[in-house]
């Protein structure tokens, strides 16, 4: 794979295609499109670029990221025809905001210390965007934290945002404490022979994913992707196990809940030899 050194270069050329494919005689697929019908294609390449993160496979990636930054410029196209804002626009400004939330190192004064960790750097971080929000159209703490993020990283966010001033457990194990309260509320929902309360029970469920995320927070893991790591792998089990009782003539609906826990023990030894 070639490495290309004209980054500016290539970026004109790109916003330059996305324009004639907007253009009146351009394609017509394109310019039926609005900022509407082109959302669920900026989620899809959103998570197409996390899984080939995920995989650890960089030429996928390399492709992945192009078509993430086409769906950004194309976005950007329709707002500039509409005389909103350019996609330059949207470069300023992320550039503007990035020398102005690292003070540390574009405007660091003489004599100053430097900052020493990711940590210090988060919290000036929390504390630069707090004096934004201080302004005439002030943001709350947690509003600038998206709804359309999915569940688990926001409130993985949410707990981020709370905990820079000061909100938060003192320790993980807090958290594991506050896990088995939630728990044995939940206990109290699923109580033998009394019919399941379906709005107390999604509440303490939302309550016990809610401090699962925290507790993933404070431990460091980022709840989202430990998640699907988890999803990959009774997602490899599962499927193991199914091609080995296929193969024994034999079908998993027709299988005992303790045969298919043996077939569930051998799939794990497989895929934690392999």
């Amino acid at each position: 794979m070639s490495h290309s050194n004209r980054p500016a270069q290539e970026f004109t050329r790109l916003v330059e295609i996305v324009a004639r494919l907007r253009a009146p005689d351009g394609c017509p697929w394109d310019r039926e499109q609005t900022i509407d019908s082109l959302t669920p294609f900026v989620l899809e390449e959103t998570y197409e670029v996390v899984e080939a993160i995920d995989r650890h496979d960089h030429q996928a990636l390399c492709e992945e990221l192009g078509d993430f930054v086409f769906e950004a410029v194309f976005v950007a196209q329709l707002e500039s025809e509409a005389a909103r804002f350019s996609i330059a626009d949207s470069l300023k400004s992320i550039a503007d905001k990035l020398v102005r939330r690292h003070p540390h190192v574009f405007a660091r004064q003489a004599g100053e210390p430097p900052l020493e960790s990711a940590g210090q750097v988060r919290t000036r971080w929390e504390e630069l965007k707090a004096q934004e929000r201080g302004g005439a159209n002030p943001k709350t703490l947690l509003g600038g934290v998206p709804s359309a993020l999915p569940a688990l990283l926001r409130a993985y966010q949410i707990g981020s945002r709370a905990s820079s001033v000061g909100f938060d457990w003192t320790r993980a194990g807090d958290v594991v404490d506050k896990i088995q309260e939630e728990v044995d509320e939940i206990r109290e929902v699923v109580t033998p022979g009394d019919a399941v309360d379906h709005v107390r029970a999604e509440e303490e469920m939302g309550d016990l994913l809610f401090s699962i995320a925290n507790l993933a927070r404070k431990l460091g893991v980022e709840p989202e992707t430990a998640l699907r790591k988890a999803n990959e792998k009774f997602t490899g089990r599962f499927e193991t196990m199914e091609r080995t009782i296929a193969a024994s003539g034999r079908t998993m609906r027709n299988l005992s809940l303790d045969d298919l826990e043996r077939e569930w023990q051998q799939a794990k030894s497989e895929q934690q030899a392999g």
